[in-house]
C-alpha cells in the first residue's frame, strides 16, 4: 500500500472520477493543525479517551503508537513484529488490533500497554480496522469490507461498496463516523461517506489542497493522504497523511448546489 504501482493507480482513479459525477462533494474548512511526527507512515489512526492511536507502515519501521493530541509527542510506542509491514488498527474493550499488509497475519495489543498479547490469521492482504460498536470492519484494498467477530476476529459477513453502481476499489484507512463509514480511497485526495446497510458511497468528501506541497515530501508519490479519526464525544473529526507534518481537525462544509 503501499508503495505505487502506476498500473493500479490508473485503475483507481478513473474508477473515482467515473463514480463521483452525481454524487454529492463536501469541501471542508480547517478548525485546527496539530504537530504530527514527519516520519510516521501512517496507515492506521483513531481517537480514544484524549488521545490519538496510530499503526504506521513500512518493513522495519512498523509500530503502533499512543500519541498526544496537542503536542505530537508519541508516549508509548511498540514496534510490529518483524518483519511484517503494519497496517490499521482499532481498539476493542481492552484491545489494541491491528493488521499488516501481506504477510496474512494480525497483532492484538495490551491496549492500555501497547504489550503484544496474541496473533491472529487471515486470507488476502490487510488494510484497515474500524468498529461499528458490534463488529469490525475491515479494508483490503479491494470494494469489500470485510466484517469480523471482534472475539474470534473471524470473518462473519462483508459489505460490497459501489459508487453509482460501480464496485469502489482501493478502500484504505477506515473510520465510523455517525453511522457511516468513512473510507480513505488510496492515491485519491477524498474519503467516501458509505452507507453499511447498502454499501452503497453517499458522497464524497474533497481534501484537495490540505495535502503539503510535494517539494516538501520524501516521496510525494506514496506520502498521500491516510489516516481518520473522529471524536465522537465532541463531534470532531481528524484527518493527515503518510509522513505529513501535521493532523488537521476539519469541519465538513456542505456540498456546493449543483
Amino acid at each position: 500500500m503501499k508503495r505505487l504501482a502506476s498500473a493500479l493507480a490508473g485503475l483507481l482513479l478513473p474508477t473515482l472520477a467515473a463514480a463521483s459525477g452525481p454524487l454529492p462533494v463536501a469541501g471542508y474548512t480547517v478548525v485546527h493543525a496539530y504537530p504530527h511526527d514527519p516520519s510516521a507512515y501512517t496507515e492506521g489512526l483513531f481517537y480514544l479517551d484524549g488521545y490519538l492511536y496510530e499503526a504506521t507502515g513500512i518493513v522495519g519501521s512498523s509500530s503502533v503508537r499512543k500519541v498526544e493530541l496537542r503536542s505530537g509527542k508519541v508516549l508509548q510506542q511498540t514496534p510490529t513484529p518483524w518483519p511484517d509491514y503494519g497496517e490499521g488498527i482499532v481498539a476493542w474493550k481492552d484491545r489494541l488490533i491491528q493488521l499488516t499488509w501481506q504477510n496474512h497475519e494480525g497483532f492484538v495489543f495490551d491496549l492500555a500497554t501497547l504489550t503484544p498479547r496474541a496473533k491472529f490469521a487471515y486470507p488476502g492482504e490487510g488494510w484497515s480496522l474500524t468498529t461499528d460498536g458490534t463488529h469490525l470492519l475491515m479494508s483490503d484494498g479491494t470494494p469489500t469490507i470485510r466484517l469480523l467477530d471482534p472475539d474470534t476476529l473471524q470473518q462473519v459477513g462483508h459489505i460490497d461498496v459501489t459508487a453509482d453502481g460501480r464496485p469502489l476499489a482501493g478502500i484504505n484507512e477506515l473510520e465510523w463516523v455517525n453511522g457511516e463509514v468513512y473510507a480513505n480511497v488510496w492515491l485519491t485526495e477524498r474519503i467516501a461517506r458509505i452507507d453499511p446497510g447498502s454499501g452503497q458511497v453517499l458522497g464524497w468528501i474533497d481534501l484537495a489542497g490540505l495535502a503539503p506541497p510535494p517539494d516538501t515530501l520524501a516521496d510525494p508519490a506514496n506520502d498521500v493522504l491516510n489516516g481518520i479519526a473522529y471524536d465522537a464525544a465532541h463531534d470532531r473529526l481528524f484527518v493527515t497523511g503518510k509522513r505529513w507534518p501535521q493532523v488537521y481537525e476539519i469541519r465538513l462544509r456542505p456540498p456546493s448546489p449543483r
